[in-house]
């Protein structure tokens, strides 16, 4: 999703973090808000919501999926599409208006009008954050890019696509999750 300024006012890290405001990430001192959601976005990130939790459930390694959730970076505010907290984290953190880290696992669906640059800043950003595994969503292109500090795969139509590290055992069709 591109983000644009919403309003032109100083605000703080500290002052989004104890009131976040929806959907608007809090970039470089300014807050930006999340748009360009189309319905394919907002299917797909149900989708990938959907499959994580009913995994997460069935498998027995519990935790906590979101959508749109607040968390801060080392550096920035952000509202992943779609993040996992596992089971610790969930115990330590469920409570707090605001993740202080990057989620372990974390998904951005990508709009037409994301720019790429952007989108790759975002998951190097998510990943020097505490985050281990981030999956860049492609739905227009029926492309996955997932990544970690070690690697980068690419997942396309056809394919099937499994979690790095975070959520062991979990892997899905790409075409079935952007149906």
């Amino acid at each position: 999703m591109i983000a644009v300024a919403a309003e032109s006012k100083i605000y703080s890290l500290e002052a989004w973090m104890e009131n976040p405001p929806d959907l608007e990430e809090w970039v470089d001192g300014e807050l930006l808000e999340k748009n360009g959601m189309t319905l394919k976005h907002s299917k797909v990130q149900g989708n990938l919501y959907f499959y994580w939790r009913t995994y997460k459930d069935s498998s027995g390694q519990g935790g906590d999926v979101y959508t749109d959730v607040p968390c801060r970076t080392n550096k920035q505010g952000r509202y992943p599409d779609v993040a996992y907290l596992p089971s610790e984290l969930a115990a330590q953190f469920g409570n707090l208006k605001v993740l202080p880290q990057s989620f372990p696992l974390c998904a951005e669906i990508v709009s037409p009008t994301d720019l790429a640059e952007d989108v790759i800043a975002k998951a190097t950003e998510y990943l020097e954050s505490g985050s281990e595994e981030v999956w860049l969503v492609y739905p227009e292109n029926q492309w996955i890019i997932a990544v970690t500090k070690q690697t980068r795969s690419i997942f396309i139509a056809g394919e099937v696509i499994s979690t790095k590290t975070v959520l062991p055992g979990f892997s899905i069709a790409v075409d079935e999750l952007l149906k």
